[in-house]
């Protein structure tokens, strides 16, 4: 995952409904849900809904597909994984995660 990417996907998670909505379709897994039932899980207008679905969805964290007269939403997991990749890359100096020491002078 490039930072152009990574920046975007912290923007679209850095607000408290998007990220409310990113945590449920994790939650609900490859079925994922209609926009509807996310409204009504989440109590979130639709109107206000769409435009969060939207921002995720130019993100890169959402794919969406169409299921008769309802549009279906799924979390990109691979998105997810990249962001958490990204962030993690190089994590504790190369040692096992929790192993390395605090530098000494930074508080």
């Amino acid at each position: 995952m490039d930072t152009k990417a990574v920046l975007a996907a912290l923007a679209a998670l850095a607000q408290e409904s998007r990220l409310a909505v990113f945590r449920l379709l994790i939650q609900a897994g490859p079925a994922g849900l209609a926009a509807s039932k996310i409204a009504e899980h989440l109590a979130i207008a639709p109107s206000s809904l769409s435009f969060h679905l939207k921002e995720l969805s130019h993100a890169g964290l959402l794919a969406s597909k169409q299921d008769g007269r309802f549009v279906i939403y799924t979390a990109n997991v691979a998105a997810m994984n990249g962001l958490i990749g990204f962030l993690t890359d190089n994590c504790c100096a190369g040692l096992p995660c929790g192993a390395a020491q605090p530098l000494k002078n930074c508080a």
